[in-house]
């Protein structure tokens, strides 16, 4: 990802989803077979996505009121869940004339309940609602959707209404012992409905349920791999770009590395990198960052404005403020460089899936805007740059196998994610040098501690928190009034859901004793336990 990129400054203005997704992605669906993913706004959607993708099958979403062309290509549909309820006069009702009948089609939770409801079935308020697991009570083990799956599994239900009832020709093929209609099949065209969330990983044998949709009923070839991503994704890009300059921000995380790799495959010596010291990374990386790229042979400059960002976070408490504050001054910064690179015409980002998703709706559908990120938005008028984001589509694991492709360091590729914005939002409250370097001392005592342990590789994420808040303490029999910070280190897949990670105790207390006798100024450390939802990874 680009390091403290545009950020909110600009993710407010009219961004560029649509017209990306068809300039540097259109080669996609016209490659390959897909599948099409209708969002109703559920938070799951980008989830039904990811385990589409581990299937190496291509797949897009597309908000339910703004259906794509149907080519040969698609090979068939899914509707997803929705906050909605179809009882509701103002819940979405798509146009499904061109799939119904006409190719095959999955409705999952709100998309099972519409494919009832509004076609002679009936939908009411469920008198025992299902959120959480669940366990199926029967299923239907010869039933094309269903085969391979199991009596008595589990799977995960989000949902407020229930299926009452459905039109004489729907099939029910799975039950739960609250849900009677918790899976149907309509006789006589491949459409079929499921009330659970196979996507999510606690419906244990969803992926059987997806497989059984792509390859069996759908018929996709799953030819959707690394290797294929990286060779279509250079010729496009060596087609979109010619001799064309790029100039593209790293930052030392996976996203932006795999990002300058794959262009530079494509357009070599045409790619000029910077790299921005806005003075948030973590401790003695600017160095260590600089001389990894310069070693894997790309063109990289180094840009030290630390003091320019610290100037504009003064006084700044409100993280969106802070954001914004972080994004203008890269702007600037990153706008300077950018003119001595003479006759650059494109900005690379390595913008990914999951900042699209938090920051906006992934294509302008209903899904719920969390926070904003870097790397998401339109560019300010000044910046006569187009935009190239090779990918834009691709969750952080894609991102990963598709490094090993092009046979990157694993050391880069196995880094935790960084925000782009970095110490800036694990510092709540005010931002200021001293603060900047007390947290990046702490910050290395953890992560060194997690790699000398052998825990870093079980961690998705792993960072500390700077609190606004100072605590009563003893040391050397003195009382001591100093500062409190949060260790944060979670588990995940993709960065939609996340885990708190369980680390041993005796690693806790042997990094709390570290910190607190190594780190002047912290007396107090504590540890987060919460999990994604409901809280975010980051706490800013």
């Amino acid at each position: 990802m680009i390091q403290g990129s545009f950020e909110c400054f600009y993710a407010q203005k009219t961004w560029k989803s649509e017209s990306c997704l068809i300039s540097n992605n259109a080669y996609l669906c016209a490659m390959h077979e897909m599948i099409l993913i209708l969002d109703f706004g559920s938070q799951y959607t980008q989830l039904i996505a990811r385990r589409i993708r581990e299937l190496n099958v291509y797949c897009e979403i597309h908000p339910w009121n703004k259906i794509p062309e149907i080519g040969s290509n698609v090979k068939g549909v899914i509707l997803s869940g929705s906050p909605f309820s179809v009882r509701d006069g103002a819940s979405p009702r798509p146009n499904l004339d061109a799939i119904k009948g006409k190719m095959p089609l999955l409705g999952v939770c709100f998309g099972a309940q519409y494919l009832s409801h509004h076609f002679g079935g009936e939908v009411l308020p469920s008198s025992i609602r299902e959120y959480g697991r669940a366990h199926l009570s029967y299923v239907d083990e010869s039933h094309i959707l269903t085969k391979g799956m199991t009596n008595g599994s589990q799977v995960w239900m989000s949902h407020g209404d229930t299926i009452k009832k459905i039109p004489s020709n729907y099939k029910i093929i799975a039950s739960t012992s609250d849900v009677e209609i918790a899976g149907y099949h309509i006789e006589g065209e491949e459409t079929y409905g499921i009330q659970f969330h196979p996507e999510v990983y606690h419906s244990t044998e969803g992926k059987i349920l997806l497989r059984n949709y792509m390859v069996d009923i759908c018929h996709c070839a799953c030819d959707w791999t690394p290797d294929s991503f990286v060779e279509e994704t250079t010729a496009r890009l060596r087609e979109q770009l010619g001799d064309d300059k790029v100039i593209l921000g790293l930052s030392g995380g996976v996203d932006s590395s795999v990002a300058a790799v794959l262009l530079h495959k494509a357009i070599g010596e045409n790619l000029h990198c910077i790299f921005v010291d806005n003075g948030l990374l973590r401790k003695n990386e600017y160095q260590s960052v600089l001389e990894s790229y310069k070693g894997m042979g790309l063109n990289v400059k180094g840009v030290d404005a630390a003091s320019q960002f610290y100037a504009a976070l003064t006084g700044l408490t409100d993280p969106e403020l802070k954001r914004k504050a972080i994004g203008k001054v890269f702007i600037d910064v990153f706008d300077e460089e950018s003119k001595k690179v003479a006759g650059a015409k494109w900005l690379g980002q390595g913008t990914i899936y999951p900042d699209v998703i938090e920051s906006v709706s992934a294509t302008g559908g209903p899904s719920q805007t969390i926070k904003s990120h870097h790397n998401v938005g339109g560019l300010p008028d000044y910046m006569k740059l187009q935009v190239v984001e090779p990918l834009r589509l691709l969750f952080k694991d894609e991102v990963r196998r598709i490094g090993h492709s092009l046979e990157i360091d694993p050391r880069i590729l196995g880094r935790h994610p960084f925000p782009g914005p970095g110490l800036g939002i694990r510092i709540l409250g005010e931002v200021t040098a001293d603060k900047v370097r007390i947290l990046q001392d702490v910050d290395a005592i953890f992560i060194d501690g997690l790699k000398e342990d052998g825990l870093y590789d079980e961690v998705w994420q792993a960072g500390a928190i700077f609190l606004p808040i100072q605590s009563v303490g003893v040391m050397g029999d003195e009382r001591t009034y100093e500062n409190a910070v949060a260790l944060r280190a979670v588990t995940s897949t993709d960065g939609m859901t996340a885990d708190w990670c369980h680390l041993p105790y005796e690693f806790l207390a042997k990094i709390s004793n570290k910190i607190i006798n190594q780190v002047k100024g912290i007396n107090r450390v504590t540890y987060d336990i919460s999990s994604k939802p409901p809280a975010t990874i980051e706490w800013e």
